[in-house]
């Protein structure tokens, strides 16, 4: 297949090695994988804080960048961005675009996937020849796990890892209390939201907490070195593009 990488604001600016795995792992697995040059902010940040019309900019030229016929899927490492391509551009489209606007969103949106969900739904693959042996444990996002409904496709995906120890996360389901402006807006609230969040964590004694989402590892991983708790954030693609030959190199410094 053709896949379209979609980098995501916090990818390119912050954590580009989850984006790097997510191409090297797709490109392991057989697959041709292009990244358009002209790709921006899909505009979940404007819809979420109450802006419908300033996006439509940037939900254009989303569906102009992957709308390209030669893309057979468009892959993401994140839960919230496809949940905002797959479901906020059309309303946005609907409400404030023209009919071009609404046929380029239908088209791409079709072919969206967060990264689990395409592995698991389209390219059929638990085992993608990972080899991670470390002790994890798997924080589901809300937008993947409520939004895009991909339930225990990545848990699936990480029990097939070879040599990892994966333990269950106490209360999994909770929200880390990040929600993008959520966490400005409500500060006190998220701030107990990641305390809950981090005492499972450290419950587990895990040296790894691994999710979809950048966003919420940016928001449990300053938590938890802020604790000094020893453990770890790392995205699922980095774990899935974890191998025996060109294994990912956990060490203390690094924690």
């Amino acid at each position: 297949m053709r896949i379209g990488l979609f980098a995501t604001c916090l990818g390119d600016t912050l954590f580009p090695e989850a984006v790097k795995s997510t191409a090297v792992l797709l490109a392991r697995l057989g697959h041709e994988v292009v990244f358009p040059p002209g790709q921006t902010c899909c505009g979940q940040m404007h819809v979420n804080t109450g802006y419908q019309r300033e996006p439509v900019p940037l939900v254009r030229n989303f569906a102009e960048q992957f709308g390209d016929a030669s893309i057979d899927a468009v892959v993401m490492p994140s839960g919230s961005c496809a949940g905002s391509v797959r479901h906020q551009h059309e309303i946005v489209a609907e409400r404030y675009g023209d009919a071009a606007l609404r046929s380029g969103v239908a088209t791409v949106k079709a072919k969206t996937y967060e990264l689990s969900e395409f592995l698991v739904d389209v390219l059929d693959a638990t085992d993608v020849g990972a080899y991670f042996p470390h002790r994890v444990t798997y924080h589901p996002t809300c937008h993947s796990l409520r939004m895009l409904r991909v339930g225990d496709k990545p848990l699936r995906l990480l029990r097939a890892v070879e040599g990892i120890d994966l333990v269950e996360l106490p209360e999994a389901d909770s929200c880390c209390g990040f929600g993008g402006t959520f966490a400005v807006k409500n500060a006190d609230t998220s701030t107990a939201m990641l305390q809950d969040k981090m005492r499972n964590i450290s419950a587990t004694r895990a040296d790894v907490c691994s999710a979809g989402d950048s966003s919420c590892l940016m928001h449990i991983g300053g938590g938890l070195s802020r604790i000094k708790s020893g453990t770890r954030t790392l995205h699922l693609a980095q774990i899935l593009g974890s191998t025996r030959t060109a294994p990912y190199a956990l060490t203390e410094a690094a924690r």
